[in-house]
């Protein structure tokens, strides 16, 4: 007998993105808003970058007098674990079987809370121990940087690193809620400040034309720190990365990633480079490669190619590292990750490349020899 049942059905999620200052005072209720439901006591941990230690050093002090305070609502299970940040986290699965251990002997069920305090790469590995603890466990994440704050924390996507791929391991699961605290950002320094930026000049030159030129606009508050200036930054990039993630294809089941723009060699890049580029500096570099073939391709003009070479620049971002070039052509690595951005994704290869400041058009393939020219064109501007 030859038969079939098919089964359909739709899942709504919901979540939200708070934006504050000074999270853990006890006057700002945002936090136990979240949590508190009627008279129940809600179970949670808290995971702590350790960056963030640095220049907060009172914040697990602050964290614990918080849920002391409320404690009719919220029930701190442990004070807050510190773990080591950056890109090493997602390459040492150590730490998820850590995190498995601490959500099991604390008892955090799937209506408990795990809370990820911290930049991107640590939410993605806090992110992902919990979506697969209990088939998923309520994450709060409080992104800490520019990079997390406008793009990573935001999303959806949760993923730690294997075979020297990025985010080979992951899971597509929707945050509890998301909280940006713009009072974190007072604790980064310079570099980590500007990285982040990348990621909003992404979002503005596939999706606004007016936003790219708000970024031109203001390099130099930019630079000299102007938190007024990038919490409009962060929240215009946030809410692009939200629109685009709830309209289309938010778990990614096509060929085309628009906000992967420039992402196919900034993934390979953080390797090649063994961290040495943060992920908002590879981004750049990769923003800027595609950018410059699709000049070269004909797709965008030269005026606009310039100009968005040129506000990188005056960022004091790098466009180029030696690591692209191998023996006088393209590092072989750097062509894998094409290959590599294709499994990641599924389907025909589709990159996305600029046709105009806020328009992009998908491409389904790569000419390695104008890729080749581009890289070297790149290299010009750094010399």
């Amino acid at each position: 007998m030859n038969c079939v049942i098919e089964q359909k059905f739709n899942v709504s999620y919901f979540y939200k993105i708070f934006f504050t200052k000074n999270l853990f005072d006890i006057n700002n209720k945002i936090f136990l808003n979240i949590i508190k439901k009627k008279k129940e006591r809600k179970k949670i941990i808290v995971i702590i970058d350790n960056g963030i230690l640095k220049y907060n050093e009172f914040i697990i002090e602050k964290i614990i007098n918080y849920c002391n305070y409320y404690n009719e609502f919220i029930f701190l299970k442990m004070n807050p674990i510190v773990l080591e940040g950056g890109e090493n986290i997602k390459n040492n699965f150590e730490i998820n079987n850590y995190i498995y251990k601490i959500i099991n002997e604390n008892d955090i069920c799937r209506h408990s809370y795990v809370v990820a305090i911290g930049g991107g790469a640590l939410l993605d590995s806090v992110g992902y121990s919990s979506s697969t603890s209990h088939r998923g466990v309520r994450l709060i994440r409080v992104p800490t940087t520019v990079l997390s704050q406008n793009d990573s924390g935001v999303g959806v996507k949760n993923g730690i690193n294997y075979f020297l791929k990025k985010n080979f391991i992951g899971t597509f699961s929707p945050p509890y809620a998301v909280i940006n605290d713009s009072d974190f950002l007072y604790s980064l320094t310079d570099r980590d400040w500007i990285s982040g930026v990348s990621e909003a000049i992404k979002v503005s030159l596939i999706k606004d034309f007016n936003f790219f030129y708000f970024i031109k606009n203001n390099v130099k508050n930019l630079l000299n720190r102007n938190i007024e200036i990038m919490e409009k930054l962060i929240y215009r990039c946030a809410q692009l990365h939200i629109e685009h993630i709830s309209g289309l294809d938010p778990f990614e089941f096509g060929s085309s990633r628009p906000l992967d723009f420039g992402h196919w060699a900034a993934h390979k890049l953080e390797m090649l480079t063994k961290g040495n580029l943060s992920h908002g500096e590879a981004v750049a570099i990769g923003i800027s490669l595609d950018v410059t073939y699709s000049y070269l391709s004909g797709f965008i003009n030269k005026i606009y190619w310039l100009e968005i070479i040129n506000v990188f620049l005056d960022l004091k971002f790098s466009i180029f590292v030696e690591e692209m070039i191998s023996d006088d052509n393209i590092n072989e690595f750097l062509i894998l990750g094409i290959k590599e951005f294709q499994e990641h994704l599924g389907g025909n290869l589709t990159i996305m490349m600029l046709k105009n400041i806020g328009e992009g058009v998908n491409v389904n393939f790569i000419d390695n020899n104008l890729l080749f020219e581009s890289i070297k064109l790149l290299k010009k501007f750094n010399n």
